[in-house]
């Protein structure tokens, strides 16, 4: 952490020569993104912080990050003798950024920004708040850390791949009309779009960029009569050009300025969602009448087309195979000795990418033995890796990338001797959470946060929560969070469930210094045609993860007759569909784990 102290020092000797007395360093990059490039990873290399969420403000004598409560832990270690003050956000007492500014510098204080990194509705919230309180934000252009940043990575020069029709189950030209019509319901004559996961849908590309997310660093601009793409014209392959053809222009990111520039000249009504697209970006459309919303392509990425659904589907029977081997190999292997949490991950890795289409994890594995299973996004480094035994609790949360679709699963399992009664308790109260989820029927219309609550109440009979969502929308070869449905409180923007939207289902529970519970299968939403009537549709989830719960670990006293044939015929669909794709010690260890609970 003397590394961190250097390195603010650094930052605050630019910071005097600016005159700024505090400076914002987001987790963000310019197109909002919550999964960056390493070339952006600024918070990281400031802080030490290496969280995919989390904020940092560094004034002349103090600093703090603002976290949320999946990294409360990750971060207080990370964080130590960096000088820099845990921020706990959601947290009776913590102030918010601004409260926690005023109250630092006082009236008369200068806030430096990057205006790349900072949203058009953070600026204008920032500028609410600070200014009647006698604050100035002043955007700098060129980003300070970089400045100090001497090894800094350079950008990505992976080549940007076409994803086939036969993949996305739509053409390009198809889903370019389909934005259109709701930029002409909506009276706007150009569309603006910043977040990589909506372009690399809308334009039928995938690249790496960003590691563990098949996407391009790029910008698009869709008129009525046109669409342009913004992107580093050396990753531009002839095929790429080929099957983007005249619909689609492309032209160097650089150029982005310019351009809407010369489109704000028009004085046209342009789409934007400001809580993605960045100062800088919008200064270069002033004059422009915005409609300030989420951008059509949000809700059309996140309802599944028949293709999409199918290839899901498959994907998920090759990534079972893959984690029903995994966990035999586990069970054999961590008595023998030689196995961490590290190579536990590996061994994961390994055997995902023996399967057909496999491209690459959805995320960065996390593997926590005991307590480490108690810091809900742990993620083993060398110095935190630890031997595993075959006693007490392993938490595995992992996915995969295929070419037809993205996974995400956790499992929690236990290694050997028996689990307290207190874990057993704690294990069945998520997994009554998880079935609540699974066996959910809802009217269309529902939105995500209202079904929250089910996960929770066997966890809040007792008085205990989980600091999380319980589940997140999912990708379709593409980035493992996906807006805007979620089945969460915070997460979740009100936007109703559809057909075709997959979501993750992962209710858990935490105790520090002890153990984490989790337990994640993804769920596709569907039509309910028991319950549908004229008169009201209903929806229903449909599981598509394919593994064993581990029923070691359940206090089978905790469970209604509805939740243990839930139970069991899940079990039965898992062996029914993975067992063909094993082999006969593989069959064997999964017969036994998916055994009825009697």
């Amino acid at each position: 952490m003397n590394l961190a102290r250097k390195r603010l020092a650094q930052l605050r000797a630019l910071m005097a020569a600016h005159r700024l007395d505090a400076y914002l360093v987001p987790s963000t990059d310019p197109h909002g993104s919550e999964y960056v490039p390493d070339c952006w990873q600024r918070r990281p290399f400031l802080s030490g912080f290496t969280g995919s969420a989390g904020d940092l403000v560094v004034a002349r004598g103090s600093a703090g990050l603002w976290t949320d409560g999946r990294y409360f832990l990750q971060a207080a270690a990370e964080l130590k003798g960096s000088g820099i003050k845990l921020m706990k956000q959601g947290v009776k007492g913590t102030p918010e950024i601004p409260a926690w500014l005023i109250a630092e510098l006082g009236s008369g204080g200068v806030v430096g920004a990057d205006p790349e990194l900072l949203t058009g509705r953070l600026e204008a919230e920032l500028r609410a708040a600070l200014e009647p309180a006698g604050l100035k934000l002043k955007l700098v252009e060129g980003n300070l850390v970089d400045r100090i940043w001497a090894d800094r990575p350079p950008p990505s020069q992976a080549p940007i791949e076409v994803l086939p029709e036969a993949i996305a189950g739509e053409k390009v030209s198809s889903k370019l009309r389909r934005v259109r019509a709701s930029l002409a319901a909506a009276g706007a004559h150009a569309h603006l779009l910043t977040q990589p996961d909506a372009i690399a849908w809308l334009f039928n590309i995938r690249g790496r960029d960003v590691e563990h997310n098949p996407v391009v660093i790029a910008y698009a601009v869709v008129t009525a009569d046109g669409a342009a793409l913004y992107t580093d014209l050396d990753k531009a392959t002839p095929e790429l050009r080929r099957a983007l053809g005249r619909a689609v222009v492309l032209r160097p990111y650089a150029e982005l300025g310019a351009a809407l520039g010369r489109l704000a000249r028009q004085r046209p009504r342009v789409w934007v969602d400001t809580r993605f697209a960045n100062a800088w970006v919008l200064s270069r459309l002033k004059g422009c009448s915005f409609i300030d919303a989420p951008t059509p392509v949000a809700l059309l990425k996140a309802r599944k087309n028949p293709v999409e659904v199918a290839g899901i589907r498959e994907a998920h029977r090759r990534d079972g195979r893959a984690l029903v081997r995994f966990l035999c190999w586990l069970e054999r292997a961590v008595p023998e000795g030689g196995v961490s949490e590290l190579s536990a991950a590996q061994r994961l890795r390994e055997l995902r990418a023996e399967e057909e289409r496999f491209r690459d994890e959805s995320f960065a594995p996390i593997v926590g033995y005991r307590d480490h299973g108690a810091i809900i996004h742990y993620s083993a480094t060398p110095e935190s890796d630890r031997a595993l035994a075959p006693e007490g609790l392993l938490l595995v949360d992992s996915g995969g990338q295929y070419l037809d679709g993205t996974t995400d699963i956790t499992r929690t399992v236990l290694l050997g001797g028996g689990a307290s009664d207190e874990e057993r308790d704690r294990f069945t109260r998520v997994l009554k959470g998880h079935i609540a989820i699974a066996r959910s029927r809802f009217p269309a219309g529902t939105a995500g946060r209202q079904l929250d609550a089910f996960a929770r109440r066997a966890l809040w009979e007792i008085g205990l929560n989980y600091n999380h969502g319980t589940g997140h929308g999912v990708g379709a070869y593409l980035s493992v969070h996906e807006g805007p449905q979620a089945i969460s409180p915070t997460r979740c923007t009100g936007v109703p469930l559809e057909e075709g939207n997959l979501l993750s289902n992962e209710p858990g529970f935490y105790k520090e210094g002890a153990y984490g519970i989790r337990i994640e299968n993804l769920v596709l939403t569907v039509r309910d045609d028991e319950h549908s009537s004229e008169e009201c549709a209903f929806l229903r989830f449909e599981t598509v993860t394919l593994c064993p719960i581990d029923t070691r670990l359940i206090d089978g006293a905790l469970l209604d007759a509805g939740q243990r044939r839930w139970l069991d015929e899940y079990h039965e669909q898992v062996r029914r569909e993975l067992s063909p794709r094993l082999d006969a010690a593989e069959r064997a260890w999964l017969e036994r784990a998916t055994r009825p609970l009697g």
